[in-house]
């Protein structure tokens, strides 16, 4: 089967399915009674919800310009929360900032550009403002932290470009809806026994419950999109998890409880991308693809 003809299949279902599961959880939030302790964040999050999923789907349906644009879009504003989170200087938030767009134009433009070449690049633009401001007591610290930045957040999202039309709707999608999954299976199996345990310490609120919820959501996302396969399901799963418990190690680390307060119901965009970036990353590194 072609990837031509994957990829129209999964753009041909993704409305219907998105479109579907926001109408029945539209309709779920707004039967909630008064008394549901989180019905107003609830009603939040579907609000941001119903505005992000047509920009989203919308953007990666025209293609890789589209693509190009949300990622780079995505990426400008992730790398500024972080960079704040990371305590980078000016520096080093506009070597981010660059890069944000950079990269997805990068791949945009050249696609088969040489990895090698591209690694070295980025290891150059990490260490260059601490080593010409000579910054001998925390220089080291904030080019390691420039350089994860970089691959975390920009790196991540050229994948919307770099993957087919095809992968790239079904990840995001399948990371969204494992981020739904997650929650209700913590409310719903994290109580108690075995799944009520801590899936890390960089995160207690995150349970095993939470990880079964997740694997059978982004499974379901999969299997409706046309695009499920052990391989591609394992990707998003183990990316997905992993971005959550990432972001939580930065922000312990930061000492701040969300990546930002803008977006309602979620706190920053970084509190609403962390899964799809290691998502995207583990998809690139394990080649697998629609």
């Amino acid at each position: 089967m072609s990837v031509a003809f994957l990829a129209g299949e999964v753009a041909a279902r993704a409305l219907p399915v998105v479109g579907g599961v926001l109408g029945a959880g539209g309709v779920a939030v707004a039967a909630l009674p008064a008394r549901v302790r989180m019905r107003a964040e609830l009603r939040r999050r579907w609000r941001t919800w119903a505005l992000a999923a047509p920009l989203f789907l919308g953007a990666l349906f025209l293609g890789r310009g589209g693509a190009f644009a949300l990622a780079a879009g995505l990426g400008v504003v992730a790398v500024a929360e972080y960079a704040r989170m990371a305590g980078l200087g000016r520096g080093e938030r506009g070597v981010l900032g660059v890069a944000a767009v950079a990269l997805p134009a990068l791949a945009w433009a050249a696609p088969g550009a040489d990895a090698l070449r591209l690694a070295g690049v980025l290891l150059l633009a990490a260490v260059a403002v601490a080593v010409l401001k000579g910054d001998a007591a925390t220089g080291f610290t904030r080019a390691s932290r420039t350089l994860f930045g970089l691959v975390w957040i920009p790196v991540a999202l050229a994948g919307l470009v770099l993957l087919s039309p095809g992968t790239a709707l079904a990840v995001g999608i399948a990371v969204a809806f494992g981020d739904v999954g997650a929650w209700c299976g913590g409310t719903a199996l994290g109580r108690v026994g075995p799944l009520a345990r801590p899936l890390s310490a960089l995160s207690p609120n995150k349970t095993w419950a939470g990880v079964v919820g997740a694997a059978a959501a982004t499974a379901a996302a999969l299997a409706a999109l046309g695009a499920f396969s052990v391989l591609l399901w394992a990707a998003v799963l183990a990316g997905a998890v992993l971005g959550d418990l990432v972001e939580s190690m930065v922000k312990r680390e930061a000492g701040v409880k969300d990546a930002g307060t803008w977006l309602p119901g979620f706190g920053g965009l970084l509190d609403r991308v962390d899964s799809l970036l290691f998502a995207l990353l583990f998809v690139m590194v394990t080649g697998v693809a629609l």
